[in-house]
């Protein structure tokens, strides 16, 4: 998350970017390369062989847990302690936010969006399942004066207005000027208020499941929890496979998806000396150049995929939905660049937001918690996982969906796409 636009200090910089360069991470491309290429290989010719019929049952799995833990869980009181709890943090940080000097490195609000929030939306979900659903402050507020006949949202609504919002806080995050600043950040935050609140006073709640970037994006992430909830509403532990399995094919999905792959790569070219001599270099100007260059990483990876799925389409003609049948198995793949380029800022970060934010002054920064080498392995281990959860995935759907005699050869596209993928993830981190 490079602020590359104005001149910053040490501490910014290490909120502002997750991911080390290729002087700090002692990477060598040819085994980083060959790695990731044989894992994957050897993935799908073993799913092959061993893997013929589809194992994962989606929200129709899971072992239920014990109903007290349920009761608790549902629980009116329980829900309403945790959104008093979204709508306390949320107090804090717009009072630090209003009232607290205007420097990141003294100043807890911009850590707390782009780290605490952003970042630490992933663990949170992958250990909880979807907690910005129970922590939303938005919803907190627009039940103080919920519309008493909401419209039906239109069906071709799905999750395209959290992809648009989505593309929008990328934009903020790794484009924008004096994107820690406090002009910016009430700006950003009077836009994103206005657009959910308006949005909710026309279609309900309802409209907080299908546009507010942060409530989709981390029940995207949380599908690939142990916690999870049957089709019956029971609370269970599962299977991360059987939560992706049932990922609902929304429009919306693979653009939703695509904003996250295509976002995080760019957050890793951002860093590449190459990039910041263009910026630097362009007759545009860096700011329209950056942008053509997030939206460019974005336009690349959906067009990717959508490539695959009109081969997909011409492999099978009762194959209707191409695009939204495979898009469950990007997101292990989403998460996995996820972790790569953003593990350490939340290790390193975590604690100095939260002692700022409890009135110290310019806290400083722990060490990080792997030396460079431990970090490149940690890195693109979890490119490498992503993918072949991603191919496993992939897999079980395809032998569901296309003919016994064709279900290896009809995931050939989305296989040479993985790799794509992969070879462009590590290639973003030894560049």
């Amino acid at each position: 998350m490079t602020a590359l636009l104005a001149p910053v200090s040490v501490p910014t910089r290490a909120l502002a970017h997750g991911v080390g360069s290729r002087h700090d991470l002692p990477l060598s491309p040819f085994y980083a390369y060959a790695g990731a290429f044989t894992a994957l290989l050897v993935s799908f010719l073993a799913l092959g062989l061993l893997w013929s019929s589809s194992r994962f049952r989606g929200d129709l799995a899971g072992r239920p847990l014990p109903t007290a833990l349920q009761r608790a869980a549902d629980a009116p009181s329980t829900r309403t302690a945790l959104r008093l709890l979204g709508a306390a943090v949320a107090l804090v940080f717009l009072l630090h936010l209003l009232l607290g000097p205007d420097d990141p490195d003294r100043n807890p609000a911009p850590g707390a969006l782009y780290v605490l929030l952003w970042v630490g939306l992933v663990p949170a979900s992958l250990l909880f399942g979807p907690v910005w659903r129970l922590l939303n402050p938005l919803r907190t507020l627009h039940a103080l004066h919920p519309p008493r006949n909401p419209r039906p949202l239109p069906a071709a609504l799905g999750l395209r207005p959290a992809a648009a919002c989505l593309l929008l806080f990328a934009w903020l995050e790794l484009v924008a000027p004096d994107n820690t600043s406090r002009a910016t950040l009430l700006t950003a935050l009077a836009l994103h208020l206005g657009v959910q609140l308006l949005g909710a006073a026309r279609y309900g709640d309802r409209w907080f499941a299908h546009a507010d970037p942060f409530e989709v994006y981390s029940s995207l992430l949380a599908r690939l929890s142990p916690l999870g909830r049957r089709a019956d509403g029971r609370l269970v532990l599962r299977s991360p496979f059987d939560g992706l399995d049932s990922t609902p094919r929304l429009p919306g999905l693979v653009a939703t998806v695509c904003v996250l792959l295509g976002s995080t790569a760019y957050d890793g070219l951002s860093d590449n000396p190459r990039w910041i001599t263009t910026l630097q270099t362009s007759p545009l100007g860096p700011v329209p150049t950056a942008t053509l260059g997030l939206l460019a990483a974005v336009a690349l990876v959906s067009a990717c995929y959508g490539l695959c799925a009109g081969v997909l389409r011409l492999t099978d003609r009762e194959l209707t939905t191409p695009l939204t049948s495979f898009a469950h198995s990007l997101l292990p793949i989403a998460l996995g660049y996820l972790t790569a380029h953003y593990f350490s800022l939340l290790v390193t970060e975590f604690s100095r937001i939260v002692i700022m934010a409890g009135g110290a002054d310019n806290a400083p920064a722990p060490a990080p918690p792997l030396d460079p080498g431990g970090l490149a392995a940690l890195q693109v281990g979890a490119v490498v996982t992503g993918h072949v959860l991603g191919v496993v995935a992939a897999h079980d759907r395809s032998v569901r969906l296309f003919p016994p005699a064709r279900a290896v050869a009809g995931q050939l596209p989305l296989f040479l796409l993985m790799i794509a993928y992969t070879l462009g993830g590590i290639g973003l981190l030894v560049a």
